[in-house]
């Protein structure tokens, strides 16, 4: 066994690897880019190496760099982690060639899976289930009736040169097919000059599913169980879940040994994962392996009670499996949620700062967080946004779906945006609940993006939890010594809740409040409503009763009104006295400023382009201006006609929210 490694990564996976290491026995390296210096995994790791500048490309994909900290450290072998390198064919054919371990595939079997095409015939060859099509041209409609009725419908006709929906058909019997090939073929003359269609099988309701491989050096191979990776979002994960609710035991199996068929044929040595897109019939299509360690890895080791960091590490230094397929057990539901550095009130733009309070639900009894965070570290913009995973392991799925609303509720994130409501919001759909979804799920249910506005469960909840919190804290002020004798603070009953919404129309509602002992009873629209509160107001997470059924939610005053958060809900309140409510009526609303002279910056990032100079003229939906921020870039246009007055902004500012980039005459 290796008795030191370098963990050429960052983040939480970095952290993730020096947990398994140290429980081995095994000391850990870490590199650092100057953005990392006080980082968490370098300050959990043995040793730590400075690799370069913020920039990734200036240093954590620098493979000359990361080989050299693994010979100044005598590190024996290295764990890539996932992104940067992870799946550099070329990286670990060096490694490997240095004398160092790759704690991964070799090398030629991450080529060998790399290549889209490649790896599809490979798939073929190993007799794995690929998406059946006829991909040369197609000369008339009668041969594409001949071709559709054998791959089978529903096909999806597509023109070659197609794009933007145009030159594509769907068809479900032979006059569609007939019918939508001609379609095809003129739209694809006319919209691109190139008349060329193929078919190929329509996926309905399609579902993405994945499958844990693990190999070892000496011809052993199993798989772990699936993933159910379905709710996605610009097909980046959102939420996974092992097992699927959605396959039988014998899907199950004919994927599982699909897939280690594939793993075989390139003799994979490593954890690696098998993605499939499956049908709503359960019919099910190789898509691509990825040849590292998955982000939804730990759902996989909450169900199955294996570490798979442990494994990887141990296959590596040339152990054998410990186990065959018959010693794999499924026990119970995982699900995991990625709490991104995004923020979904505002079309999940990316969030970057400092976390001025990073609280996670407490771990154990099912719950654990894998993160690369503390409070007070700073979130930079050089990175991906991923902040942590909270993952929940259950007896069956409702069960785990309980628990991970109740964790989603009591993760406390202050100082950045994250994307924790509108996680809370996807878990308390009924959709997801009943596991009636698909890839569309999300694109379908928020095509306007996240507002946070869903109707909770029970409306009263949220305004009784406000009504109760503002007894609580009249009676503690009340309870103050040195009142001046005949002016002591009264405790009232009749309060009136005001909420106001974004456009700043306000809503009234009034309500009876009463105290018996710990229990606070609230009278909403002449219904009474029961409420206990656990532990002080100041802790923002709130666990209590309403009506006899637990409840977890986080609370906080924020000057006059108290934000309330529960479910992907969030409300501010003001609990007024009558009159107070009635004056605050007659308030007239402050209008926002009239910004539409202005391009702001939607996020902080970096400024790499300007492309428009002062006194020129913009059409709506021109390129303004081009931020880049945690690896992505955001293009921003015009919104209407206008004329440049000044640039405030130059190329390689670092911009923060909402600061003037263009100014419009």
């Amino acid at each position: 066994m290796f008795k030191k490694i370098l963990i050429a990564n960052r983040g939480e996976i970095a952290c993730r690897v020096i947990k398994t290491a140290r429980r081995m026995g095994i000391a850990t390296v870490a590199v650092y880019s100057e953005a990392d210096r006080d980082a968490r995994h370098v300050e959990l790791a043995d040793e730590a190496v400075l690799i370069g500048p913020a920039p990734s490309r200036e240093s954590y994909l620098v493979m000359d760099r990361i080989i050299e900290a693994c010979k100044a450290t005598g590190a024996e072998a290295l764990h890539p982690g996932y992104g940067f390198l992870s799946e550099n064919e070329q990286f670990a054919r060096r490694v490997e060639e240095e004398g160092i371990a790759f704690i991964g595939p070799k090398h030629r079997s991450i080529a060998a899976m790399g290549d889209k095409i490649s790896s599809k015939a490979l798939a073929a060859k190993a007799r794995v289930s690929t998406i059946p099509g006829h991909n040369a041209p197609i000369e008339s409609p009668d041969e594409a009736v001949k071709i559709a009725r054998r791959i089978g419908y529903p096909v999806m006709i597509k023109a070659s040169a197609g794009g933007g929906g145009k030159g594509l058909r769907v068809a479900f019997e032979d006059k569609e097919a007939f019918e939508g090939f001609t379609s095809c073929q003129h739209e694809a003359r006319a919209s691109f000059g190139d008349d060329r269609v193929f078919i190929e099988k329509f996926i309905e309701e399609p579902r993405h599913i994945e499958i844990q491989v693990l190999g070892d050096a000496h011809g052993n191979c199993v798989y772990l169980w699936e993933r159910e990776c379905s709710i996605q979002r610009r097909h980046q994960k959102v939420i996974e879940e092992a097992p699927s609710s959605f396959l039988d035991d014998a899907t199950r199996e004919a994927m599982g040994k699909q897939a280690v068929a594939l793993a075989r044929a390139v003799d994979y040595q490593s954890a690696g994962t098998v993605e499939f897109v499956v049908g709503r019939d359960r019919s099910f299509y190789f898509l691509e392996m990825n040849t590292r360690l998955q982000v939804e890895h730990p759902v996989t080791e909450c169900i199955t009670g294996l570490d798979l960091v442990e494994q990887m590490i141990r296959v590596a230094a040339g152990e054998k499996l410990a186990f065959t397929q018959a010693d794999i057990r499924r026990q119970g539901w995982a699900i995991e949620c990625r709490i991104n550095a995004e923020d979904p009130f505002r079309n999940f733009l990316p969030s970057t700062g400092r976390l001025v309070k990073f609280r996670p639900p407490p771990e154990g009894d099912g719950v654990r967080i894998d993160t690369g965070v503390e409070e007070g570290g700073e979130i930079p913009m050089y990175y991906d946004s991923m902040i942590a995973k909270l993952i929940v392991h259950g007896r069956d799925r409702n069960g785990a779906i309980a628990k991970m609303r109740e964790a989603l509720n009591a993760f406390v994130i202050r100082g950045i945006a994250s994307n924790i409501p509108f996680q809370a919001a996807l878990l308390a759909h009924p959709r997801f609940v009943s596991g009636q979804f698909n890839t569309g799920f999300i694109a379908e249910e928020y095509p306007q993006g996240f507002a946070g506005t869903a109707v909770p469960e029970d409306p009263d909840f949220l305004l009784a939890l406000a009504a109760a919190a503002h007894r609580r804290l009249r009676e503690r002020a009340a309870a103050i010594s040195g009142q001046l004798p005949g002016h002591e603070l009264r405790i009232r009953e009749d309060f009136v809740i005001v909420l106001t919404n974004r456009d700043g129309q306000r809503e009234h509602t009034p309500v009876s409040v009463t105290s018996n002992g710990p229990e606070v009873q609230v009278s909403i629209g002449g219904r009474s409503r029961r409420i206990t509160l656990d532990g002080a107001l100041r802790d923002i997470v709130i666990h209590g009763k309403f009506d006899g059924r637990p409840f977890c939610a986080q609370l906080e005053r924020v000057g006059h009104n108290y934000r309330i958060a529960h479910d992907g809900v969030t409300i501010m309140a003001r609990v007024l006295a009558p009159r107070a409510a009635e004056l605050l009526a007659l308030m007239p609303v402050k209008a926002p400023p009239d910004l539409s002279k202005f391009l702001l910056s939607p996020m902080p990032g970096l400024l790499v382009e300007v492309a428009v100079q002062p006194g020129q003229r913009v059409l709506a939906g021109e390129k303004l201006a081009v931020i880049e921020a945690m690896k992505m870039e955001n293009i921003l246009i015009a919104s209407q006609d206008g004329v440049v007055a000044e640039v405030a902004a130059k190329k390689g500012d670092n911009l923060a929210v909402d600061q003037v980039i263009i100014r419009f005459e």
